[in-house]
């Protein structure tokens, strides 16, 4: 058993994480500033430990993180529109985030630090094959820039002084209890209630949806085996068109909806990439472990757990 402290844990991601780590039997604290709520189930929030803060308070994060064997460390600013109106609470968030786990994991002797970086620090990169680690990176937005700064950062941090991280580049992480700022939870609630099903653009932009608990799995082999500082993709290597992604929520949901093309707000431009699909060979070389649950699985999964009361 490990004690293990989470940023971010009751967020979409962190939540389905933390529900891991504590039925493997680990000691988890989370920290969360609830901005967005609490996903953590009830019966998994009696089993940990919580704390209502914010990352950016360094002697928090100092007090959590005495005895813990490693931090996940998940807490940012999420959303395209949001990102977009708070480009500087995005970057502060970040940088002085990162800076306090670092800072209180070399007072504290932590081992390991696993951060939640992104796909989207390829940017336009690449858009004619699958993006692996080794490829030019291209981040356009102040979410990218700082996921990328803080890779950066944990590897100075490592060179220095000998601290071992994972940046996990998540590709369009989806599953059950996420909130309709994503497109498939947005899709999903449009189908069920048949109304129409809107598609930024000609919606053949393409995407590299991977389940959460891919996500999760990944995440959690990685920091049981892996040492060192390294960077990997967790992408479920399936690439799929928004269109497609459409029509297959209307298909496993038996919609009545039809497909309503709209322009996208300029707000989101720097984020509209046309084709962005991953490569998970250095996953699977590291762990022996691909993501590999299908849409099909995927969305039908969301409707058991979010929408088996609902009625279409």
């Amino acid at each position: 058993m490990a004690k293990i402290l989470v940023t971010g844990g009751a967020g979409f991601i962190g939540s389905h994480l933390v529900k891991r780590l504590v039925n493997d039997g680990n000691e988890v604290i989370v920290i969360d500033s609830l901005l967005r709520g609490n996903k953590i189930d009830k019966d998994i929030f009696s089993k940990i430990i919580f704390v209502k803060e914010d990352v950016r308070n360094f002697e928090v994060i100092k007090k959590l993180s005495q005895g813990c064997d490693h931090i996940y460390h998940l807490a940012a600013v999420l959303g395209v529109d949001v990102v977009a109106d708070n480009p500087v609470e995005t970057m502060d968030t970040e940088v002085m985030g990162m800076k306090n786990i670092v800072d209180a994991a070399l007072l504290n002797n932590v081992s390991k630090i696993i951060y939640a970086s992104t796909s989207g620090v390829y940017g336009h990169s690449a858009i004619e094959k699958s993006v692996t680690e080794t490829i030019q990176l291209d981040p356009r937005t102040s979410y990218a820039i700082a996921k990328r700064y803080n890779e950066i950062y944990l590897k100075a941090v490592f060179e220095e002084k000998g601290l071992n991280s994972i940046s996990v580049r998540f590709f369009n992480v989806y599953g059950p209890q996420q909130d309709n700022r994503m497109v498939i939870p947005r899709f999903m609630e449009q189908a069920l209630n048949n109304e129409p099903i809107t598609v930024f653009g000609d919606g053949n932009q393409t995407r590299d949806f991977t389940f959460i608990d891919d996500t999760v799995h990944a995440c959690v082999t990685l920091a049981e085996k892996v040492n060192g500082c390294e960077i990997f993709n967790v992408a479920n290597e399936n690439e799929l068109t928004i269109e497609e992604l459409a029509k297959n929520v209307v298909k496993v949901t038996g919609s009545k909806s039809v497909i309503d093309h709209i322009q996208a707000p300029k707000k989101r431009y720097d984020f509209e990439v046309e084709r962005r699909f991953g490569n998970s060979q250095k996953l699977f070389d590291a762990i022996g472990f691909k993501p590999k649950t299908t849409l099909e699985k995927g969305l039908k999964a969301i409707i058991d757990s979010d929408y088996k009361h609902s009625s279409k």
